[in-house]
């Protein structure tokens, strides 16, 4: 157009670019195309890459088989120090729990399957008195005093899972049923511990050895210095044998997750008496058993139809009421061990070949022969020799202290057990007075 000045186009320049007045120009790359029309120099960079992922994986190779081979040595059992006993005791928050080495050999456990007064004090020193093995009494004991008054069957669940972690020799399960603001676990704190031949033994206390065979003396084992539960831990790993006696596990079904887990290679040795002899020893220990027999008590069925448990007339007095609950409690005792005898006569795979049952008057009958067959099934050496009480004339005082009615009562509980365990009924009181008349059968197991 004439009289029109011509402008160039405005040119936009970004702020970096030296013509915006910054002094930068923008910095380009025109080299790819030199890259790619150079394979060989590609080939370079990729073996170089290909050098330092090798040399990444062999490094990552060498420090895996490091870490293997230190953690076959810490599999070792017996790896303890001295500055680990002198620690106080952590219990179950302590890390170290959580990764602690397991023994390479799988140790051989026990559970002695019973109800009280059955026998069960004098069978347990079979295995106290053994060198072979780290014995407990009763541990679940501290389950029913601290949920008192639960009844039996709902503490079943707790006392399987003490079980499972006593057997792993993790004691640190006891500091859940301390009391509250009490001091730590001791070794002296164990139900029975003053009876217990591992407590009372060198290296916890000096005033016995293990590897010397015999009883010990609660007196003398009072005297001996409370413990940590870390110690006892380190002694229960020294032993490939953990035997448990128990009598608040009341039907074999409940360990079957024991039993089943591949970890743990758990046997049971069911320790059976006579029920009426049972019955017998209950009410002479009323006083000492009250708080367990009414937790037993409050698991039976109210629906079930009962016999009366005393001849019609008779003036109900204290007594009866304690008896009551002595022999009420053979229901439960004995419904639970005719579910256990059922298991038995059909085992599921899980209990073939660990079970064994043992009645307590074959065992004071003939004791050399009984222990031996224990020890047999407990991979136990039988060279020891036990010391034994005296309890033949135990074994039938009940024939002449139970009133017909009372034993009648117990043999309306526990005649399934009874039949399958070889326990004859009797018809009058002069029969069950009839010493001379034994009352023993085979056992059909």
């Amino acid at each position: 157009m004439r009289g029109k000045q011509y402008h160039p186009p405005l040119k936009l320049s970004a702020p970096w670019e030296k013509d915006a007045g910054f002094g930068r120009k923008l910095k380009t790359y025109r080299n790819h195309t030199k890259i790619i029309a150079q394979p060989g120099i590609v080939m370079k960079v990729l073996r170089r890459k290909r050098i330092v992922l090798f040399m990444a994986y062999f490094l990552l190779l060498v420090l895996t088989m490091l870490n293997l081979a230190n953690y076959k040595w810490t599999k070792e059992p017996q790896q303890c120090n001295h500055q680990m006993r002198s620690t106080t005791y952590q219990g179950r928050s302590d890390i170290r729990f959580l990764y602690r080495p397991s023994l390479a050999k799988k140790r051989q456990l026990i559970y002695v399957l019973t109800t009280w007064r059955s026998g069960s004090s004098f069978f347990g020193e079979l295995f106290n008195q053994n060198p072979e093995v780290f014995f407990l009494y009763e541990p679940m004991w501290h389950i029913w005093q601290k949920l008192y008054p639960g009844d039996a069957v709902s503490l079943q669940g707790a006392a399987r899972d003490m079980l499972s972690s006593l057997y792993r020799c993790d004691l640190s399960v006891f500091q859940l049923y301390n009391s509250p603001g009490g001091k730590n676990f001791t070794s002296l704190g164990l139900f029975g511990a003053t009876l217990n031949k591992v407590v009372c033994s060198y290296p916890l206390c000096s005033a016995y050895r293990k590897e010397v065979v015999g009883m010990v003396d609660d007196k003398v084992c009072k005297k001996c210095p409370p413990q940590s539960l870390r110690l006892l831990e380190e002694e229960c790993l020294k032993y490939n044998t953990i035997v448990i006696k128990g009598v608040r596990i009341l039907d074999i079904n409940v360990l079957a997750p024991l039993m089943e887990d591949p970890s743990l290679d758990l046997k049971v040795i069911h320790l059976v008496r006579d029920p009426r002899a049972v019955a017998n020893s209950r009410i002479k220990s009323r006083h000492g058993l009250i708080r367990e027999n009414l937790q037993v008590v409050r698991s039976r069925d109210p629906k079930l139809r009962r016999i009366p448990f005393v001849d019609p007339g008779h003036k109900a007095n204290k007594k009866d009421g304690s008896d009551y609950h002595s022999i009420g409690a053979m229901e439960v005792i004995c419904d639970r061990t005719s579910r256990t005898l059922r298991s038995a006569l059909n085992p599921p795979s899980w209990l073939k070949g660990k079970y064994m049952v043992v009645r307590y008057e074959d065992l004071v009958e003939s004791p050399v022969k009984i222990l031996r067959n224990i020890y047999r099934f407990a991979n136990l050496s039988a060279n020891h020799d036990i010391d034994f009480l005296n309890a033949t004339q135990a074994a039938s005082a009940w024939r002449t202290v139970l009133s017909i009615q009372q034993i009648k009562q117990v043999e309306d509980y526990c005649h399934h057990a009874m039949s399958v365990l070889g326990y004859e009924r009797v018809r009058t009181a002069g029969e069950a007075k009839d010493l001379s008349k034994s009352l023993l059968t085979h056992s059909k197991l």
